[in-house]
């Protein structure tokens, strides 16, 4: 399994605040996804002039009492990446399930300690 991308994803319900907040530090949108799906969450991914990228999400059903920070992996192969992170005492998220897209994979895992990572693999 290879590490293919990792960068900070903020969830929240104030999307536009936290979109205006990266901007004014350097940062420009390069792509939105708007979900149609019940469950989905709308993404904006954001990138500065070093090549950072952060990535911000609004849940469409308002289910977050506040902001959550999570680290956002891609990697291609999903399957070896799920057991490792179980192996190291990551249970995937009881909000939001593995969830399969046309192109993509991704599933919410959260450590004992409470770090949340987004489990994702893009499909070719």
């Amino acid at each position: 399994m290879n590490v293919t991308g990792f960068n900070p994803m903020v969830l929240t319900n104030e999307p536009d605040a936290t979109i205006k907040l990266f901007e004014e530090l350097g940062f420009e949108r390069r792509h939105t996804k708007l979900n149609e799906v019940e469950m989905a969450f709308d993404e904006v991914r954001m990138k500065d002039s070093n090549g950072f990228h952060v990535d911000v999400v609004s849940g469409k059903l308002g289910l977050l009492e506040r902001d959550l920070t999570i680290i956002r992996i891609n990697v291609d192969d999903f399957d070896e990446a799920v057991e490792r992170l179980k192996a190291n005492g990551f249970r995937e998220s009881k909000i939001i399930s593995e969830y399969h897209t046309e192109t993509s994979r991704y599933a919410f895992y959260v450590s004992p300690g409470g770090v949340i990572i987004n489990l994702v693999q893009h499909i070719r």
